[in-house]
């Protein structure tokens, strides 16, 4: 649900105002309980918008109401400095409403103020047309919206620092700051490792008993024991409190290569953490990202705002040209609720394999094999480009096919990880010739044009691949 501010604008002349108050009027009551209808919360202006004075008290009063997203609606003629002067106690995101109707003249409001705000740089989306016919296009930009504001205040748990020479795993934090109101907090994997130990033993059992249970775990007394499996539910307790006692909303764990190589790998913990539920019950996903990919964990964050899903991260690991598919593979990232995409925990675990670590991983532990399930995909990924984000966008879907198939595609790249088959809606060529990253992240659905908002708001280039370039 979202909150949305509602201020309509009119003539500045009294005797039109009065003339045209009740269409006014009749305009923001439907345009209200039509956003009303799609579980939003919608906080009315006190008043029409037909003085300086009200442009400016009525607009302070809905934005202290903290707003997601504020509209603009003009239903008729309205003097255009009163959406400069209203847009300027609006700090949020802005959206701007036009009615198509030659007898009342909204649209040319709308282009009057939006001009105006385009002349002063100040972002904004516009949409117009009857209510009921624009609908779609508006709960697209309350969608984005909620994201962006969602993002602004947020803080970041970066657990460890680069991870193998990767400069697209690090961001700059002044720059996050600044563009998208996110905090870092920078956390030393130590603190993984010291608060495993403290791990309340018996929740640590129910665990891996759950495990056990409904999963698939591959003990070889050598990479993966209970001892081992254990120590990576530890280390998932671990991270939970550090969630808890530094108030972090998405983290990523560098993991490479001092805790792969001396303590355990975070398969299990990341997995989890990205699961809408673990052992104990549901929960709210919380996004992280291998590696410490702080720019993969913002675009998981950004894709777990508007869908509410968990959020796919892998390698783009390898082609399989025969096929036009890519297997997106990566060890630990993959929520295990992408092996079935079901609401009911042990029909995803029926379909998921706790194998031992491979040799990347001496410490060992278990991997999180399973099998996307099929199905469309948006895919999105922030890079940058001379230091300006830009964000790649493509469609693609998800794609099984027989047991012998799938196992066959799966061995030819790391079989123990987990996998997804993807076929992307973009050539081979510019995708390899243009991605600027190793890593691809992925949430079930049509996003596209919500991707495009985002961008919007955040002043970051849009770069689609594809059928989107």
């Amino acid at each position: 649900m979202a909150r949305i501010g509602l201020l309509s604008m009119s003539d500045g002349r009294d005797f039109v105002a009065r003339d045209v108050a009740d269409h006014v009027g009749e305009s923001t009551r439907t345009l209200a309980e039509l956003l009303r209808a799609h579980g939003h919360e919608v906080i009315t202006a006190r008043d029409v918008i037909w003085t300086n004075e009200l442009a400016t008290t009525e607009a302070r009063w809905v934005a202290g109401q903290r707003p997601d997203l504020t509209i603009f609606n003009y239903p008729v003629w309205a003097f255009p400095h009163f959406t400069m002067l209203a847009a300027d106690a609006t700090p949020g995101p802005l959206l701007l409403v036009g009615n198509i109707d030659p007898q009342y003249p909204g649209m040319v409001g709308m282009l009057a103020g939006g001009g105006a705000l385009d002349q002063a740089g100040r972002v904004h989306s516009r949409v117009w047309g009857d209510p009921e016919a624009i609908t779609d296009r508006i709960l697209t930009r309350v969608r984005a919206a909620t994201a962006v504001t969602g993002l602004r205040g947020s803080t970041f748990g970066r657990i460890g620092g680069r991870p193998m020479g990767m400069y697209t795993a690090v961001a700059n934090t002044d720059q996050w700051m600044r563009q998208f109101g996110v905090d870092v907090e920078e956390i030393d994997q130590w603190e993984v490792v010291r608060r495993a130990e403290n791990a309340d033993a018996s929740r640590v059992a129910a665990g891996r008993d759950w495990l056990e249970k409904h999963g698939n775990v591959h003990y070889d007394g050598r990479q993966l024991t209970p001892e081992l499996l254990e120590r990576q539910i530890r280390s998932y307790y671990a991270v939970r409190e550090l969630i808890d006692e530094w108030n972090l909303d998405f983290s990523g764990i560098k993991g490479q290569p001092e805790l792969t190589t001396h303590f355990a790998t975070m398969d299990v913990t990341e997995a989890f953490l990205n699961d809408p539920y673990d052992w104990e019950g549901p929960k709210e996903t919380h996004v992280t990202a291998t590696e410490a990919d702080m720019d993969g964990a913002l675009t998981m964050q950004i894709l777990k705002l508007l869908s509410g899903d968990p959020v796919l991260f892998a390698d783009v690991r390898h082609y399989h040209a025969d096929k036009d598919v890519w297997d997106l593979c990566n060890s630990g990232q993959h929520a295990t609720w992408y092996a079935a995409r079901s609401a009911d925990p042990a029909e995803n675990l029926a379909s998921v394999h706790f194998h031992p670590e491979v040799f990347y991983f001496p410490a060992g532990g278990a991997s999180v094999q399973h099998l996307a399930a099929p199905g469309e995909m948006t895919f999105a990924r922030l890079t940058r480009y001379d230091g300006r984000y830009r964000m790649h966008v493509m469609r693609g879907a998800f794609e099984t096919y027989d047991d012998a198939t799938n196992e066959a595609m799966m061995r030819q790249s790391t079989y123990e990880w987990p996998h997804a088959f993807a076929r992307l809606r973009v050539d081979s060529e510019e995708f390899l010739s243009r991605f600027g990253a190793n890593h691809i992240h992925a949430v079930p659905g049509e996003y596209v044009a919500e991707l495009r908002a985002v961008c919007e708001l955040l002043a970051i280039d849009f770069d689609g691949f594809g059928d989107l370039r």
